[in-house]
């Protein structure tokens, strides 16, 4: 769809009721960012009626990518000037990053939700023991966590079943509601 296109989808589905809206700053592949600024112009004054959600951390063709407090900082911004917006509702990593560590952009994240630029964080595409992982370190460092994590999951696709519960009690926490 062009963006006249695309914003009157946004329009109807507010119309209709729906309040949640998911997409990334790499959406679409080819032009990536575009996402975000046609939905940040469909919103306008219906920003504040809708849950907002946006990734980060995937290579947006600039070499420019990751979870370090550097690319997150960087990144929060650009999210928020394309979503015409204060604040992000949910903010995911969008994959795990093996040359930062989680302990680095769990205290990133965890300014942003401070500073009010984002109300709470989530992760993407991890493994289950990566979660769990990520769930205990906040604890321990005190941070924000992780509430939602956002995974490929079907009838067809289930690893993810396989994998949480013994990464959860590899980590003496149990089954967590997040």
């Amino acid at each position: 769809l062009d963006e006249a296109q695309s914003i009157a989808v946004i329009e109807k589905a507010l119309d209709l009721g729906v309040t949640l809206i998911d997409t990334a700053d790499v959406y679409p592949m080819t032009t990536t960012g575009t996402s975000e600024e046609i939905i940040g112009k469909a919103l306008g004054k219906a920003r504040a009626d809708v849950v907002l959600a946006t990734k980060f951390g995937m290579d947006m063709g600039n070499e420019r990518h990751g979870g370090s407090r550097h690319y997150i900082m960087a990144a929060v911004e650009d999210s928020l000037r394309r979503l015409r917006t204060d604040w992000i509702d949910l903010y995911y990593l969008h994959q795990p990053d093996p040359r930062t560590p989680i302990e680095e952009t769990l205290r990133a994240l965890d300014d942003l939700v401070r500073q009010g630029k984002v109300r709470y964080i989530g992760c993407s595409n991890f493994a289950g023991w990566r979660t769990v992982e990520a769930t205990y370190l906040a604890r321990e460092l005190g941070t924000n966590a992780f509430i939602c994590s956002q995974e490929h999951y079907s009838l067809l696709a289930r690893e993810v079943e396989r994998e949480v519960v013994p990464a959860l009690e590899a980590y003496g926490l149990g089954l967590l509601p997040f």
